[in-house]
């Protein structure tokens, strides 16, 4: 086998594949990519078992058929030191030596036998195809990836819910202090069905997702399992079990107390007061007709701080308790001007909201309180 590239396209594809392949795998072969000519396509894979992805780079000119395996680090170390220069790659199918050279070098290493390289899971019943644009797909995911749990006493909140419907689809994240609600009302997949993307495969997913494409992502989905397809990249993985809870139950209802200020104004002070907070990380939140008031202290290290902002509040005196850095996540990933609050008592959770909503989309984060 023998085919020409470039160093510096190979990189990029390698860099996006890598990012499925764990630092700790069952099975030694997997610390490889693996790498199969056909034709003049090059298809590379990388896999974790749970996640697989490839992508298809053409190699006009190339000689022979086969699958090889090389080691993840070592290709992807060599390819960061070298210029974006022309590579040839030829591989001695009897002893599997690879040798890699360019106009002023020459690189030899021992490949593996890529037919050790794990198969893909075969699909489930109950397949369907879905066609969703790249920006809608990545916009679900950037929404609601922050919010998504890591207690593995409870996986279902380790990935993000997709309930589909025939004329939206509501993507979901939770990790039981906080919740995100974004739906996606101009897609129509004229289907319904639900599942629970894992964390991991919704994040290598986002990496390659132009956000301002409307290219479309094919998404085939089974009973346990979705395959993505978008440019060069396919993106495999098997979704989390479990019945995720009825997250509209969750949301309150009747919250009569409003608060409407500027989302950067409110975020750059929680940062500033932050940095006086004891370590559970408590700050007060105090509103009245004088507006608002962020506090904190600790007491350990004698300090304190206290900063007011201007807001439009709506509603008798409260003061609410929050984790600074739960409010900062929440305000750094809602994409407005200004921010909505609605709040009822101490105890019960606030809702944080757009001022407004974009067209054909719905963005509510939802963040319980800190005992005062």
């Amino acid at each position: 086998m023998k085919f020409n590239i470039q160093s510096k396209p190979l990189l990029s594809h390698l860099t996006a594949v890598s990012k499925v392949i764990s630092n700790k795998n069952a099975y030694a072969i997997l610390d490889n990519f693996l790498f199969e000519l056909e034709g003049e396509r090059l298809v590379v894979t990388g896999s974790d078992m749970e996640t697989r992805m490839t992508t298809t780079i053409e190699v006009p000119g190339a000689e022979g058929n086969g699958r090889f395996a090389v080691d993840v680090k070592r290709m992807l170390n060599l390819l960061r030191e070298l210029p974006d220069v022309g590579l040839t790659i030829e591989v001695n199918e009897e002893n599997l030596e690879v040798t890699i050279t360019y106009l002023n070098g020459e690189f030899n290493i021992t490949a593996f036998n890529g037919d050790d390289y794990p198969l893909k899971a075969p699909a489930s019943e109950g397949e369907q195809v879905l066609l969703l644009s790249e920006k809608d797909v990545c916009d679900g995911i950037n929404h609601t990836l922050f919010a998504v749990g890591t207690d593995e006493m409870h996986p279902q909140f380790m990935g993000i819910y997709w309930d589909i419907k025939p004329d939206n689809i509501t993507f979901v994240a939770s990790d039981s202090h906080k919740l995100v609600r974004y739906i996606k009302n101009k897609v129509q997949p004229n289907t319904e069905r639900s599942f629970i993307l894992p964390a991991k495969p919704a994040s290598i997913l986002s990496s390659v997702l132009d956000k301002g494409s409307s290219e479309p992502v094919r998404i085939t989905v089974d009973d346990t399992s979705a395959t993505f397809e978008v440019g060069a990249y396919m993106l495999s993985c098997r979704f989390i079990n479990g019945r995720y809870p009825d997250y509209n139950k969750v949301i309150p209802q009747d919250s009569p107390k409003s608060v409407l200020t500027d989302r950067m104004t409110l975020l750059t002070a929680m940062r500033r007061v932050s940095i006086f907070a004891n370590v559970g990380g408590l700050v007060k939140i105090m509103l009245g007709n004088d507006g608002m008031k962020l506090t904190a202290q600790d007491l350990d290290h004698a300090t304190s701080a206290e900063e007011r902002i201007q807001c439009d509040y709506q509603g008798d005196e409260l003061v609410m308790g929050f984790k600074n850095s739960d409010i900062i996540e929440v305000l750094n990933n809602i994409d407005a001007e200004s921010v909505l609050i609605r709040l009822s008592d101490p105890g019960r959770a606030g809702i944080f909201l757009p001022s407004e909503q974009k067209e054909g989309e719905e963005l509510l984060v939802l963040q319980m309180p800190m005992m005062i």
